[in-house]
């Protein structure tokens, strides 16, 4: 994917796609691949960052979701895994 394709995407369209948390790490590790070589401009790299943000968002998203429903608040206000 290059910098205009990753402009073109919104952060809406980053929530709305069908990726696994894994596939988004994956991304992550190739964004990350991409910024450390020296051949990256800068402007590319702050695409390549923002980009990454967008997936940190998203993985953030989907582990609290997660985590929401590990728990559970009883009828006396305590918290229980279940």
């Amino acid at each position: 994917m290059d910098r205009e394709e990753m402009e073109k995407k919104t952060e809406n369209e980053i929530e709305n796609e069908e990726m696994t948390i894994e596939e988004a790490f994956a991304q992550l590790d190739e964004l990350t691949r991409k910024m450390e070589n020296s051949q990256t401009s800068l402007e590319d790299s702050f695409a390549l960052y923002q980009r990454g943000m967008e997936l940190l968002k998203l993985c953030s998203g989907k582990i609290d979701r997660v985590e929401k429903k590990m728990l559970q608040i009883d009828e006396d206000g305590i918290i229980s895994e279940f």
